[in-house]
């Protein structure tokens, strides 16, 4: 299969100058015609954790791919409060608009991405045809998993590192050492092979990259549960934590890998609450970077429930 090539642009959003790869329609396409496809990577990635997706559908469809805030090219803001979900989702939304000609297009996101798409489909459904999410937890099922679920608590609990005030020495040691040990498959096997690890250190070694990562983690709304060697005030006891009411009504696919260990599978549990048009498809031996190891059946899953 020839792909289409991708370019990278940079759009001023807000005075933010974001970064995003997109194939080029031909001369002659009128691009309001052609469906547009969004990825919104997550933590630690950047744009390219969708390049099987991008190379499958640059053929039928447009494919736009931002670096978000904070990391790879994008600006990185220094304002913790410009990485709050509230802002973000508002932020991103105005990036879509722009985009996508103001046309409504497919969100896919994972993780990080994820964490910013439901809500956004949930506030701003105007600019969102369907919604794909891939492993990232519901808002409002994940903080009932953090205040009833002990497993989800300890799974969480890797974001004290991330929110300690020598969090960007322990990501940036060892040649990255703990970023790299983070995207493994359920098998043991890793995201990163020695193409893709050289890619992605280069990525991480640029000036800002590694702390604009962490402001995502340090500007989180529910973080995890109280450990009491971090003083952290952010830290919430779980009897503080209150469940958000996130309901969003664009048809919804999850695809969910049941070996991630940073999300229990009861985070799906009752999501039809929330998400009444809902279709869940569950990956028994993928973990949380499905769309990496499991590529070619994310791909048809995605292009399937387009077209239906």
């Amino acid at each position: 299969m020839q792909t289409m090539p991708l370019k990278s642009h940079y759009i001023d959003i807000e005075g933010v100058n974001i970064h995003y790869v997109s194939d080029e329609p031909c001369a002659n396409e009128n691009t309001n015609t052609v469906a547009t496809l969004v990825f919104l990577h997550g933590f630690p990635e950047y744009w390219q954790a969708w390049q099987h997706q991008l190379n499958y559908f640059s053929n039928n469809y447009r494919v736009i791919a931002p670096d978000l805030p904070g990391y790879n090219l994008s600006d990185k803001p220094n304002d913790v409060n410009f990485y709050q979900v509230p802002h973000l989702i508002a932020f991103i939304s105005k990036f879509i608009a722009a985009v996508s000609q103001n046309q409504k297009v497919f969100l896919v996101a994972h993780d990080w991405g994820g964490a910013i798409a439901w809500p956004l489909a949930a506030f701003y459904p105007q600019y969102i045809d369907k919604l794909v999410i891939l492993n990232a937890a519901h808002p409002s099922t994940f903080t009932r998993e953090m205040i009833n679920n002990p497993l989800q608590r300890s799974k969480s609990d890797y974001i004290h590192q991330l929110i300690d005030l020598n969090a960007k020495d322990l990501l940036q040691q060892n040649n990255y050492q703990y970023l790299c040990e983070k995207m493994t498959f359920s098998d043991g096997s890793s995201v990163l092979n020695d193409k893709n690890k050289t890619l992605y250190i280069n990525v991480w070694q640029q000036t800002g990259v590694i702390n604009g990562m962490l402001q995502y983690y340090r500007a989180m709304p529910q973080l995890a549960s109280k450990n009491e060697k971090n003083s952290n005030e952010q830290v919430k006891q779980v009897t503080e934590m209150k469940i958000p009411n996130i309901r969003v009504h664009v048809p919804t696919l999850i695809l969910w890998g049941e070996q991630d260990e940073a999300f229990v599978v009861e985070n799906l549990d009752d999501l039809e609450q929330y998400v009444p048009n809902c279709t869940i498809k569950r990956f028994q031996d993928a973990s949380h970077w499905l769309m990496h190891e499991k590529s070619t059946e994310i791909n048809y899953a995605i292009e399937g429930f387009i077209y239906a």
